[in-house]
């Protein structure tokens, strides 16, 4: 069964998404990437982050009768710095790749929020499901200005849920004990 999880998250769909859950994100999101995450840190949140998701992405241009270019995540990590910050405004989702600091972790737990992961190196099929595509804040940043986006089925994966289990240390515990 297709697992479509709405967006912005209400509190009940953040309480029922498991590390491992494979799910498509159906509604409004916003991009964000480091140069947006550090001007935000430093001069105020000019979105509101209130239950919303951040997809940390900075697209290539659009081909002529297409949205936007291609549309794959960023490594999350260079976010980890003022992401704690961003949980304390509101934010209950993240999008990216690649594994996240303990600080992140804690605040995700905290704050009741998920990280998700898309697949990097399939940008141009990610940017299929996004329907619609505007900058909203910090056009002088080019790529890495902010956007809200309207998305249809953009595939995740629950990586981390908002009780820390993390799906980057189960996965490998998993495969130690099935391994050799």
């Amino acid at each position: 069964m297709k697992k479509i999880v709405k967006a912005p998250l209400d509190d009940k769909t953040i309480e029922q998404l498991k590390s491992g859950d494979y799910v498509y994100i159906t509604g409004t999101i916003y991009t964000a990437r480091d140069a947006a995450h550090k001007r935000m840190y430093e001069n105020g949140i000019p979105i509101d982050l209130n239950h919303n998701i951040i997809y940390y992405l900075g697209p290539s241009p659009a081909r002529e009768g297409q949205v936007i270019g291609s549309a794959g995540p960023t490594t999350s990590s260079r976010m980890d710095k003022y992401t704690p910050y961003m949980l304390e405004h509101g934010l209950k989702g993240m999008i990216g790749k690649g594994k996240r600091s303990k600080e992140v972790i804690n605040s995700m737990r905290k704050n009741k929020a998920v990280y998700f992961a898309a697949v990097g190196g399939a940008g141009a099929l990610l940017s299929k499901c996004i329907k619609k595509s505007e900058v909203i804040a910090y056009d002088d940043l080019g790529t890495e200005a902010i956007r809200k986006l309207e998305v249809e089925d953009l595939p995740v994966i629950v990586v981390i849920d908002k009780d820390g289990n993390n799906l980057y240390e189960t996965a490998v515990e998993s495969f130690k004990k099935n391994c050799c």
